[in-house]
C-alpha cells in the first residue's frame, strides 16, 4: 500500500488533534471539516479499502464507532449526523486507507449534502442477485 497522509500520521511524522487511540484505531479531527466537529475514524491497520480490511480491525472500529459518535454528538451540541465511507475513486474516496467520517449535520444548509438518486428493485432480479449474495459470503 502506498504511504498516505493517514499513515504519516500513524507514523508520527504528521500531527493530528486526536480524539481517541487503542491498539487498533485511531480518530482524530478532519483538518478541512465539512461542519464543527467532523472526526475521522480510521484502523491502524494498512488497506485501502474496506473489502481488504481483516475481519478483526472491521470489528475494531465497529466497536469504537458508536462511542465516538456519542461523543461527537456531546460535545457539538448536534444530534443528527452522517457516517460516511468511500471505497476507492469513483465512490469520492480521496485518501486511500479506509477512514470513516463522522460528520455532524446541524440543519439543512451545513454539513454534509447527499443526493440519492434511487432506482427500483425488481422481485425476480433482488431474489436472484440476494442468491449470488449469500453464496459469494459461503
Amino acid at each position: 500500500m502506498a504511504e498516505t497522509i493517514f499513515s504519516k500520521i500513524l507514523n508520527g511524522d504528521i500531527p493530528c488533534h486526536k480524539v481517541y487511540e487503542d491498539e487498533h484505531v485511531l480518530a482524530f479531527l478532519d483538518i478541512g471539516p465539512v461542519s464543527h466537529g467532523h472526526t475521522l475514524v480510521i484502523p491502524k491497520e494498512p488497506a485501502e479499502t474496506l473489502d481488504q480490511l481483516s475481519d478483526e480491525a472491521g470489528a475494531a472500529i465497529g466497536r469504537v464507532l458508536p462511542r465516538i459518535c456519542r461523543a461527537v454528538k456531546k460535545v457539538t451540541g448536534v444530534e443528527q449526523y452522517n457516517l460516511l465511507q468511500n471505497n476507492g475513486p469513483l465512490a469520492h474516496q480521496a485518501v486511500f486507507h479506509v477512514h470513516f467520517h463522522i460528520i455532524p449535520k446541524p440543519d439543512a444548509e451545513r454539513g454534509l449534502g447527499v443526493g440519492w438518486p434511487a432506482g427500483k428493485l425488481d422481485g425476480d432480479a433482488g431474489q436472484a442477485l440476494a442468491a449470488e449474495l449469500r453464496a459469494a459470503l459461503a
